[in-house]
Order: structure tokens, then C-alpha cells, then sequence
């Protein structure tokens, strides 16, 4: 990770943190997402992992194979992609995606 990265859409959390990690622009991650039909207001990406693996896979970035229950600060690794603030609203999980870069958090909002 080179630098945090400004969301600029106000659902384009899970995109600004794999711009954090690939080291690159929300823009450039924007357009990349874009390009394999992930978009930061399809719903369905607000509370589904595998959008967000598959950008990462295309950007070169490994994640484990499935979700990591969070069991203490300790546990994590020095650079870890986060699901926060979950929340559960007509039987559907909602999250909001941050990078945790040790010892600190890098928020992706404004």
C-alpha cells in the first residue's frame, strides 16, 4: 500500500481500499472495476465478497481464500482489507470496507 485513497462515490468503499492496495488512484481503480462490471451503486456489492476478490485477483493482489473471522487486533496481519460497521437491514449483510495497515486504520472516506 502506497498512500490512502479518497472515495469519491459515496458506495466506492470497497474500490478505494483495493486502490490503497494496489497503489493506485480511485479513478484508475474505478474504471478497472468498471471494466469487469463491478460498480460501486450495484447493492449487490455492498454485502458480497466476491466482487471485490475478483478486482483484487485482477489486480494482482492474493486475499485468503474465505472470510477471516476478525478474533483480535493481534491476530491480524500488518495489512489486511476489513469489512466494518456490519449491519443487517431485510436479511441482507452491509458492510464498510477499510484497510487496516499496522498499528493504524486508513479510511477510504472524505
Amino acid at each position: 500500500m502506497k498512500s490512502p485513497v479518497v472515495q469519491l462515490e459515496r458506495t466506492g468503499c470497497g474500490i478505494a481500499a483495493v486502490a490503497a492496495l494496489g497503489g493506485r488512484s480511485y479513478p484508475e481503480m474505478k474504471s478497472i472495476a468498471n471494466a469487469l462490471g463491478i460498480f460501486a451503486d450495484d447493492k449487490s456489492l455492498w454485502s458480497d465478497t466476491s466482487h471485490i476478490r475478483r478486482l483484487l485477483d485482477h489486480v494482482g493482489l492474493i486475499a485468503d481464500p474465505g472470510e477471516v473471522p476478525f478474533r483480535s487486533w493481534e491476530s491480524l496481519p500488518d495489512l489486511a482489507l476489513l469489512a466494518i460497521k456490519w449491519n443487517q437491514n431485510k436479511d441482507r449483510s452491509f458492510w464498510h470496507w477499510v484497510v487496516f495497515l499496522s498499528p493504524s486504520f486508513v479510511f477510504s472516506k472524505k
